[in-house]
């Protein structure tokens, strides 16, 4: 009995005692479409990636065999292991191409073949056998035992070996909500912020300063007031957001600065020197010889994708002037109406009087509000 196991340890050891160790050696499992690559069970690709030490010895075929344990004689197949669905191999970036799948693979075993067995040029192999299916057991830790053979079907003598190993791992599935959003906000002034990846800025309507505001100087019937706040919005509405004003015009104890065009015509008009008046635009005014530079363009510009709302037409004219209770001044229909990202609008405000307007404090408080459609 002695010499008889002898005998077989003897065999056993002949197909393998002059194989050396491959390195450099790693399997990765890719993932295919929307099924990741260590999905228990899932058909995906595995890529062995391994450095051959024996590069001057014929090389015609590798064997890829699937196991519970990395070293062991006996081979015993992963739970739900399936090689035998292989769809073919990928040899791309590897010192050695040429491989196809030899016919027969099983469960647990693969082997590829070249068209003739020849010394490779290179040790550095990158071996992607395709549509493989793994083990069905969850967080599972399996072994791929590599043999590479001078043969063209991976039987004879060994030349190199190694093993690897993979796992397969519970899927995380991550998923969120997001609302109906809409941020909208008004103040004195609104500050932009530039964060990385930003550089058109976005408004921080939590800078938002106190909407109790004063005009720059006493009315005058020689000079024009002005006067400006600023409001910001975004939504991801599916028709967009629309701003209205609301409130009177500037009061003192009954008597009024009359508002500009809110009449028959609803349209702007140029201010007036010495004519009581009192209106609003949304874009940036230049100094003139009777008037301070006031205003500003909405910001960020719209584009008409992600950055759409824009001033209503009868507040866009630089000079020209409107007040009307109800008026729609913004919307975010740039390129068609639609959700957007955040811009920042900056309201201009003047004020005329004629010399014969009562003395008094002119105030008036307006409301604006933001509607999106969802």
């Amino acid at each position: 009995m002695v010499l008889v196991l002898s005998s077989v340890i003897s065999i056993y050891n002949a197909t393998v005692v002059n194989a050396a160790q491959i390195t450099a050696r790693s399997l990765t499992l890719v993932g295919v479409g929307t099924t990741g690559g260590s999905l228990p069970g899932g058909v995906v690709n595995h890529k062995f990636t391994f450095t051959i030490p024996s590069t001057g010895v014929p090389l015609g075929s590798i064997k890829f065999e699937y196991c519970t344990i990395a070293t062991k004689d006996a081979c015993v197949t992963p739970t739900g292991m399936d090689a035998a669905v292989i769809t073919g191999v990928t040899d791309t970036g590897s010192a050695v191409t040429g491989w196809s799948v030899q016919a027969g693979s099983t469960a647990n075993s693969v082997i590829v073949k070249r068209a003739s067995a020849t010394n490779p040029a290179g040790g550095n192999l990158v071996i992607q056998l395709n549509g493989i299916k793994n083990p069905t057991t969850t967080n599972y830790t399996f072994f791929t035992r590599i043999t590479t053979y001078g043969s063209l079907d991976g039987t004879g003598t060994a030349v190199d070996t190694g093993s690897v190993a993979a796992s397969t791992a519970s899927a995380i599935q991550l998923s969120g909500i997001m609302p109906e959003s809409l941020t909208f906000c008004t103040g004195g002034t609104i500050t932009v912020d530039f964060p990385p990846g930003h550089p058109e800025g976005i408004p921080n309507c939590s800078t938002a300063t106190s909407g109790v505001i004063e005009f720059n100087q006493l009315f005058s019937p020689q000079t024009t007031a002005v006067a400006s706040s600023q409001m910001a919005a975004s939504t991801n509405a599916f028709s967009g957001y629309v701003i209205t004003v609301h409130g009177p015009t500037l009061t003192s104890s009954g008597n009024t600065i009359p508002a500009m065009s809110p009449g028959a015509t609803d349209a702007p008009i140029a201010e007036s020197i010495g004519v009581s008046q009192f209106g609003m635009n949304l874009v940036s005014n230049s100094l003139t010889a009777t008037r301070a530079a006031i205003g500003a363009n909405v910001t960020p510009t719209a584009t008409g994708v992600n950055l759409r709302g824009q001033a209503a037409s009868d507040y866009t004219t630089a000079g020209s002037w409107k007040y009307s209770d109800g008026d729609t001044v913004a919307a975010s229909d740039n390129g068609g109406a639609g959700p957007t990202n955040s811009q920042l609008y900056t309201v201009a405000y003047i004020a005329n009087v004629a010399g014969n307007q009562l003395a008094g404090t002119y105030s008036t408080t307006l409301t604006y509000i933001c509607t999106p459609t969802f």
